[in-house]
């Protein structure tokens, strides 16, 4: 099948072309239409189906448009209130109306005339919002809405000085590829000293919204936030139980590598002991990669890799790019980390990004870009429900990306010897995420399984977690106090909370793609597009098959994607 990047707004047959969501008032019609509406026959439910998908998709865009500005310059005020305006005014009266339409298709007797393929996984999401909704949380969830988004405002402000000159903490980042050890420690040290000097202000912010979020579960009769938000993410095909052996699959089948990969960097760097400051560090005489120099370049380079995986793939960013729904470079001011966000009405979605020169941003950017192609792909689904796919298999979508790209990297490294460092790099990284996963996975489920811990407490339990997934190859001495609140700088854990094991299962997915891909490039493209072309049409592990892959995340399993990846690693050493 011929795929296109040529996706257009959604035309608009409920609402006016003109229509802008500015107040309640205005937009209160519309519901109460849909809520009064007779549905008399299967058809009327399929129109009055589209027309909620169209009032959803505009409200949803319009949305994310105010967190994307917000984002991009956290110290416009006007800004900020617009987001709180939506978060505060029109977001909690949307819900009673939501629960209302709800009940209102599941209690309809024309419902169980939908193809029950199609809608099984739309339907079990609409009766889940339904048990899950509360008028009392309504205030709550609006609150929690807004104060998350501190920890950008915050974050945002963080600079530091090098040489001189004054850096976002994203930027000052590279200085840790320096070969100049003495710079690298001086550069590690003013990062965390910086955030330390925000510490009480986050724990405070992470201490409300843990309180808030802890009352949002109480309120749905759940026994703990951590049961609440599985829930609420619907995370119908894994339990708590699986997350806790996947942390043990961690600790036996990957910690190993990493113990490895860290007595081979300590050796090449000619060192008696690692510390963290050399862990992205390359040999005297080697320079760090430079892969670009500009968000432009970086955005540029990326086209002409897709394009050689797929055409299709590069016309997604092209559009993307023509229509400006591309922010990538880091300044002061702008919130910290990378994030795709799909544009339900206008179909391309915008790609924001905090981009400084290095090859992990090279990486952040393919993966964004994986994401992209997902929304470029579930676009023409018919309903705005049907493209709510599992993040779980969102991020297959993207990291998958990482690891079929590398192939061709060659447009970001013209040199070979670079070439094959920035892979041996990527591959490091694929081994040494699912530490970093399993510490922050493990942290939340503590946190919110002991709702009313002290901060001391929460230090003592968060340095414990993040001991078991340090290597004892590290030499950590003398950094506790920046160790102690390492946890500070995942956004998620503000943001979107229990958002992180989706990482280690879709590293699986990825990896396992990419075993595909070593073998037949085209076969494992074409399972990569099927599986994101289903959207949220069908469970988790039904899209996981479709991409010809296992839902495993059993030790066993990882066991063997992982030697698999050292393999690949161990043969780009050679080559070297």
């Amino acid at each position: 099948m011929n795929y296109t990047a040529d996706i257009h707004k959604l035309e608009r047959h409920f609402l006016p072309e003109n229509f802008v969501v500015k107040d309640w008032e205005t937009l209160e019609p519309y519901f109460k239409e849909l809520a009064e509406r007779p549905i008399d026959s299967p058809k009327a439910l399929t129109q009055w189906l589209k027309d909620m998908s169209e009032l959803e998709a505009v409200i949803s865009e319009d949305a994310c448009w105010r967190q994307i500005k917000m984002t991009c310059d956290t110290e416009n005020k006007e800004l900020e209130e617009s987001f709180t305006f939506f978060m505060m005014n029109i977001q909690p009266k949307i819900q009673p109306y939501a629960d209302l339409l709800n009940r209102k298709l599941i209690e309809s007797p024309f419902t169980k005339e939908l193809d029950q393929k199609t809608f099984f996984t739309y339907l079990r999401t609409v009766k889940k919002n339904i048990d899950l909704f509360r008028e009392s949380n309504i205030q709550l969830q609006a609150e929690l809405g807004v104060e998350a988004q501190k920890f950008g405002v915050i974050s945002g402000k963080m600079t530091v000085e090098v040489k001189g000159q004054e850096y976002t903490l994203q930027q000052a980042a590279k200085f840790l590829e320096d070969p100049d050890r003495k710079l690298r420690e001086e550069v590690y040290r003013k990062i965390n000293e910086r955030r330390l000097q925000d510490k009480d202000t986050l724990n405070d912010l992470y201490g409300g919204l843990l309180g808030k979020r802890n009352q949002v579960a109480l309120n749905a009769g759940f026994p703990n936030y951590r049961d609440f938000r599985f829930a609420e993410l619907g995370r119908f095909d894994y339990t708590k139980e699986d997350c806790y052996n996947f942390h043990e699959a961690v600790k036996l089948h990957v910690m190993p590598l990493v113990d490895q990969l860290y007595e081979i960097k300590k050796k090449k760097l000619g060192l008696d002991t690692l510390r963290p400051w050399d862990i992205d560090a390359e040999p005297a005489g080697v320079e760090p990669l430079h892969p670009f120099k500009t968000g432009e370049e970086l955005v540029d380079k990326t086209i002409k890799c897709f394009n050689e995986l797929r055409p299709f793939f590069a016309d997604c960013l092209r559009k993307m790019k023509s229509m400006g729904h591309l922010d990538l470079d880091s300044r002061k001011g702008k919130a910290p980390g990378g994030y795709n966000c799909p544009l339900a009405e206008s179909g391309a979605p915008f790609i924001f990004m905090n981009a400084a020169g290095q090859l992990d941003d090279v990486t952040t950017m393919v993966h964004e870009g994986g994401h992209a192609i997902h929304s470029f792909l579930s676009h023409d689904l018919e309903l705005n429900g049907f493209k709510e796919y599992p993040m779980e298999i969102a991020e297959v979508a993207s990291m998958s990306m990482e690891l079929f790209t590398m192939d061709h990297w060659h447009v970001f490294f013209d040199n070979k010897e670079e070439l094959i460092r920035a892979k041996e790099q990527q591959l490091e990284r694929v081994i040494t995420i699912f530490p970093w996963i399993a510490t922050i996975d493990k942290f939340q489920h503590w946190v919110y399984e002991n709702p009313a811990h002290t901060n001391d407490e929460r230090k003592k339990a968060w340095l414990q977690i993040l001991n078991e997934f340090t290597s004892p190859v590290l030499d950590i001495s003398g950094l506790e106090k920046y160790r102690e609140y390492g946890w500070q700088r995942q956004l998620h854990l503000f943001e979107v909370p229990f958002y992180y094991i989706e990482y280690g299962i879709a590293q699986l997915g990825a990896i396992g793609l990419w075993q595909q891909y070593k073998q037949n490039p085209d076969k494992a493209l074409n399972n990569y597009i099927t599986a994101l072309d289903l959207g949220g049409t069908r469970t988790l592990p039904e899209l996981f098959k479709a991409a010809g892959l296992e839902f495993d995340f059993s030790p066993s399993h990882i066991s063997g994607l992982m030697r698999f990846v050292k393999a690949e690693l161990d043969g780009l050493q050679k080559l070297a």
